[in-house]
């Protein structure tokens, strides 16, 4: 081995180290969820999760996200809830930060199943969440002078059955074995996964986007933004384009954990192996986009891993 693999197996190696310490010093939370005591079968699940991120060559960091493990707040129930989020702020941090405050309890306060799971009702809480949080966001941005937006990606788990919300263009990636137990397809024993992203993206070049905003007297300029200025056509804020077709209604979709669902990745736009902590593939994921992809926007990644009991 010469000098320079030397030097750059040492590098590795010390920030495999440096990574470890931080995941020890870090929030890594857990939680179980599972179905009721009244369901013919009970299947738990051990839930880690860990957020990084980093503002890269920004002046400031606009980013803002969410990891409770146990979410309930003031709103207890039989059913295990559990939220993560991301808001990739834009035009300044206010618009990120006060859906960070507020998005998840709207949302409980909008009726999110607590007692009995009910699918419909859970999808339309996180619709009126969404709805009320930018209603409120809008009037304070209002009074206050600023003009800055959001976008999100959110996941909540209820039992046994996986949430995921998103309005803009921040991405949600889940990790699904391609084989039914989830066990060995690879000589190795290591599961071969499959990457499905969860999301769609809200962009204004899109068609079905694009006829939306026109709809609304919005135009879609040469550059594919929003009045030649807006990237993504929905998102919290951004009050002066909410009359030309920019909206905060979020795409939902939802499945149940079973043994072939292993981890979801969320990140913001500028994010784009199990065996290591949470915290520690968190922060490779941002360290990968800003130090060696020349990530210049903000990054912030969260991973949620399912680990079966």
């Amino acid at each position: 081995m010469n000098e320079s693999s030397e030097t750059h197996k040492r590098e590795a190696d010390s920030e495999i180290k440096e990574d470890l310490v931080a995941s020890k010093k870090s929030r890594t939370e857990s939680s179980e969820v599972g179905l009721d005591e009244n369901a013919v079968k009970v299947v738990t699940f051990h839930i880690e999760a860990d957020a990084a991120e980093d503002k890269g060559s920004r002046h400031t960091m606009e980013d803002a996200c969410v990891v409770l493990l146990d979410a309930s707040l003031d709103y207890p129930g039989n059913l295990r809830c559990a939220h993560f989020a991301i808001y990739d702020g834009h035009g300044g941090r206010l618009a990120a930060e006060y859906a960070q405050k507020h998005l998840h309890g709207n949302v409980l306060s909008a009726g999110l199943p607590r007692e009995l799971l009910d699918v419909k009702a859970a999808k339309k809480s996180i619709l009126d969440g969404f709805r009320k949080t930018d209603e409120a966001l809008l009037q304070e941005s209002a009074e206050g002078g600023w003009q800055d937006g959001a976008t999100a990606v959110c996941v909540w788990v209820l039992g046994q059955k996986v949430f995921v919300a998103n309005v803009g263009d921040a991405k949600a990636v889940l990790a699904r074995s391609t084989i039914t137990d989830g066990f060995q397809d690879h000589s190795d024993g290591v599961p071969a996964l499959k990457a499905i992203v969860l999301t769609r993206e809200h962009k204004p070049i899109f068609p079905q986007e694009r006829a939306r905003i026109q709809k609304a007297g919005g135009v879609v300029s040469s550059n594919g933004r929003l009045q030649g200025r807006l990237e993504v056509s929905r998102g919290f804020g951004d009050r002066q384009f909410k009359k030309v077709g920019f909206i905060a209604t979020p795409d939902i979709h939802s499945f149940d954990l079973t043994d072939r669902e292993h981890f979801i990745i969320l990140g913001c736009d500028g994010l784009w192996g199990e065996g290591l902590p949470v915290a520690v593939v968190s922060r490779r994921l941002v360290r990968e986009a800003v130090r060696e992809r020349r990530c210049k926007d903000n990054c912030t990644a969260i991973v949620i891993v399912f680990r079966r009991n």
